[in-house]
């Protein structure tokens, strides 16, 4: 197929990234950037315009040097000299260049900061922490790093959480089936909660190694044995997941559970300190010479190594070790710890439950409250309310409200933050509601101090109580909107506004590092589903799992509290 100018443009971008990278004269690169822009604003092909001799160099931007190397890409492919620039500099940088968030004067800079000559050594570095060190970079950007790098070696194959569950579950069902399994578990990244999954590690403890195998290997959704050995397999299933088994005895089991577990850095920082302990540990146990001094469950590993139970959320080498030294590990949220859910829409907008059924299922979960919290009148694709309809609605909460006796329907809305910061409503109509929940649902590429700017002035208003989705994201399909997050959580905090940590598997907004970031800032967070039918009010728990991987607990929850203390929080002078 001919070369697209999408393509030549492409070639281009990265020559002048890795140029920047090297230093290179910015006058030199900003030709580069130019002739960039040209290509992919140019109506006709550059293949086609050389096809039919016209000169390029007409073209604005376009010298003769830059109208030659057009010519080799679309003759080869290739530009010689990009591919030359790149086989001299370390393939992290190279790398480096093409994911998200990192421009090339970042990656220098880390690359000279971290001496990072691999993905593998900055992915180390991110999750150890010192990322965040470097001058210019934060937590939130060390987390942006370890979440590209996870979905650059997880390629097709990565899958939200959930869905995830919904493969690993009737997998481990089937292998506890198996005869002389005593023990199973889906370990990796699927037990520690993360946002999303690029395979799944199963440990289990058997009396019978062989028929474990047998029954893993013969799972009908087994697409592929990779490798298969005495206690150990891979496989691949049909939808292209990889998953790895291991077996071991019983002793074992709690240090193989806590080795493949992992993160890898937690487990690096463990063996050193069992090091210093003259001690050795492995997934076969921890040892003191050639005997077994503890392996059977990673409790007993964690006292032997003189800490208390470190939960799998918190395992990413993140202070949790030295938090556990000096018994300041929190108490972290659990579903049990919510009384209620403080977003959710019905049929009357986007949602395909009516009023009715989403209070009778909210009932049936243990809610003592749930916001109805349908879509606003600026938020016309979702079918948003005017006031005339919302007050219809506000109406039917109010005689459902007279029908309940320890469950309570909130009067709320999600009312869309305009461009400036105001909001859909009118604060004589605000003031009606019981809680109001706000969210940005447009312009979502504006500068960084502008969006920043925006959502702080919507702050401003006394009746938003929540923010919710605060940075838009969609994993996998939409990157977080550019805002300063710590700016924005300190304006939060000043104003009695919370932040939402939104339980939609494709949002799961906040992240794990600003929910902590929030917690340690004083900013108290609500765990909302944001569900669309009665089914998705058990995200909750997937909230839940997001707050505690950022060493959230109960007090920092505002729907941990009774509907009597959280409508006290919700007064704002």
């Amino acid at each position: 197929m001919p070369v697209s100018n999408a393509d030549i443009a492409r070639v281009f971008a990265r020559y002048a990234t890795l140029l920047e990278i090297q230093g290179a004269n910015p006058f030199r690169v900003r030709a580069y950037r130019n002739a960039t822009q040209t290509l992919q604003a140019l109506p006709r092909r550059a293949a086609d315009m050389l096809a039919a001799g016209e000169d390029l160099t007409e073209l604005q931007g376009i010298g003769v040097d830059l109208a030659g190397k057009i010519a080799e890409i679309v003759a080869t492919g290739h530009l010689h000299q990009l591919d030359e620039l790149a086989r001299s500099m370390p393939p992290a940088l190279v790398e480096l260049t093409t994911l998200p968030g990192l421009g090339p004067k970042r990656v220098k800079l880390l690359h000279e900061a971290l001496k990072t000559n691999t993905l593998e050594d900055l992915e180390r570095a991110a999750r150890a922490g010192r990322v965040r060190e470097v001058a210019g970079f934060g937590t939130k950007t060390e987390q942006k790093i370890i979440d590209a790098i996870g979905k650059r070696r997880g390629h097709e194959t990565r899958l939200s959480w959930i869905e995830a569950e919904e493969i690993a579950e009737p997998l481990l069902r089937a292998l506890r089936t198996a005869p002389g399994i005593r023990q199973a578990a889906v370990a990796g990244s699927f037990r520690r909660l993360r946002e999303t999954v690029g395979d799944l590690d199963i440990v289990v403890a058997a009396d019978d190694a062989a028929a474990a195998m047998r029954r893993f290997v013969s799972y009908e959704d087994v697409a592929e044995v990779v490798a298969s050995g005495p206690t150990r397999a891979t496989a691949r299933l049909r939808n292209g997941l990889q998953v790895d088994l291991r077996v071991v005895e019983e002793a074992s089991y709690g240090a193989a559970l806590l080795y493949f577990t992992g993160s890898k850095a937690h487990n690096i920082a463990l063996r050193t300190r069992a090091i210093r302990g003259a001690l050795k540990l492995s997934e076969y146990g921890l040892f003191k010479g050639r005997r077994r001094v503890a392996g059977r469950s990673e409790l007993e590993v964690y006292r032997a190594l003189r800490l208390p139970y470190i939960e799998p959320e918190l395992r990413e080498d993140r202070g949790e070790i030295a938090a556990a030294e000096r018994g300041e590990l929190p108490k972290l949220v659990e579903l049990g710890d919510l009384r209620g859910d403080l977003h959710c829409h019905t049929s009357a907008t986007d949602g395909r439950d009516t009023l009715e059924a989403m209070a009778l299922r909210a009932q049936e979960l243990g809610h003592e409250y749930l916001a109805i919290t349908d879509h606003t009148r600026r938020l016309r694709v979702a079918k948003g309310l005017d006031r005339k309809q919302l007050a219809r609605q506000l109406a039917r909460i109010e005689r459902l409200n007279a029908k309940f006796d320890r469950f309570r329907l909130l009067k709320s809305a999600e009312v869309d933050i305009l461009e400036d910061g105001s909001l859909d409503l009118p604060d004589d109509l605000l003031r009606e509601l019981d809680v109001v929940v706000c969210a940005a649902h447009y312009k979502f590429d504006l500068p960084r101090r502008q969006q920043t700017e925006r959502l702080i002035r919507a702050m401003d208003n006394r009746y938003c109580h929540i923010l919710a989705h605060p940075t838009g994201r969609l994993l996998g399909e939409r990157e977080p909107y550019d805002v300063d997050m710590e700016l924005l959580m300190r304006a939060a905090r000043s104003r009695g506004c919370f932040l939402e940590i939104n339980a939609q598997p494709q949002r799961l907004d906040l992240n794990e590092a600003d929910c902590r970031m929030a917690k340690d800032l004083g900013v108290k967070l609500a765990i909302s589903t944001d569900a669309h039918s009665t089914a998705q009010l058990d995200y909750l728990r997937l909230g839940v799992a997001q707050a505690r991987r950022g060493w959230v607990e109960a007090a920092d929850v505002v729907n941990a509290r009774r509907w009597s203390d959280l409508a006290k929080m919700l007064r704002r002078a």
